[in-house]
């Protein structure tokens, strides 16, 4: 994968970020100082926060860098604000024109938003990263089904063969149930199913 789509997949991967929750990043959850982004309104609406890979982190930071210059643009241009949840909106009326609020994966064109009838700036739609990933997946001669959520399920699955234990690997995830983190115990050798096959012995 290449571009914009090589570092999303790699972050989905990296932090364990669902699909939607990757696209819809701001630039205001990405934290440099501290390696970490925060992932607003996950499933359940709940805030998490995740780890910021060490190799993205000058991939992100150009890419953040893209957005504040195509932002200034459409400020130039009174493209307006970026879309807000409905709480955010009326105490801050203004905070959709500030950079922070921004996605960090802006669509390349603005489009008219149905519901308020302004033209603004939306994240980059779902469906084409998806379609990147199955783009890849096809070039690299892989024959299984892989989707986003492989990604996820990638990043759950090594940090739990790389030793980390499952309530850190569940609040990662943003799982509110620990049983639902436990699917990912089915894949390992250790600490799952240790009993060596006889046939192997032959």
């Amino acid at each position: 994968m290449e571009g914009i789509y090589a570092l999303m997949a790699g972050l989905m991967y990296g932090t364990g970020m669902r699909l939607m929750e990757c696209v819809r990043l701001r630039v205001m959850d990405v934290d440099f100082d501290y390696a970490q982004i925060v992932v607003r309104s996950g499933k359940g609406d709940k805030d998490r926060v995740v780890p910021l890979p060490e190799k993205y982190k000058t991939a992100l930071h150009e890419q953040i860098m893209r957005c504040r210059s195509l932002h200034r643009a459409d400020l130039k241009n009174e493209v307006g604000p970026v879309f807000l949840p409905d709480a955010v909106s009326r105490e801050y009326p203004n905070a959709g024109n500030e950079l922070r609020w921004q996605y960090v994966f802006m669509a390349s064109k603005v489009s008219v938003d149905p519901r308020t009838g302004l033209t603004r700036r939306h994240h980059v739609h779902e469906t084409t990263l998806q379609k990147a990933i199955r783009r890849a997946t096809q070039a690299a001669v892989i024959n299984k089904r892989v989707s986003s959520h492989t990604l996820r399920h990638s990043f759950a699955t090594h940090l739990l063969e790389r030793g980390y234990d499952i309530r850190t690997v569940q609040a990662l995830l943003g799982h509110s149930d620990v049983n639902t983190t436990m699917i990912y115990t089915h894949v390992l050798n250790k600490p799952g199913l240790v009993v060596r096959s006889p046939v192997d012995d032959l």
